[in-house]
């Protein structure tokens, strides 16, 4: 598991939570909150992405005028 693409941080938050001290227990919770976490924002992302593509194409047709 890696940084995700087009972040800014130099930091793999999940190496990190490897070599944090805790249990096995409490450090496969911390992966999964942010694997859950990151295909939270994924979803968030497509949505809004989606959204603006169809509100590109439903609001700004050509003008019959030009």
């Amino acid at each position: 598991m890696t940084m995700r693409k087009g972040t800014k941080f130099k930091v793999d938050i999940y190496e990190l939570v490897r070599k944090a001290r805790m249990t096995e227990h409490d450090r496969r919770v911390a992966v999964e909150a942010l694997q859950n976490a990151e295909a939270l924002v994924d979803l968030v992302v497509w949505v809004t992405n989606k959204v603006e593509h169809l509100a590109h194409r439903l609001f700004l047709k050509p003008s019959l005028k030009h």
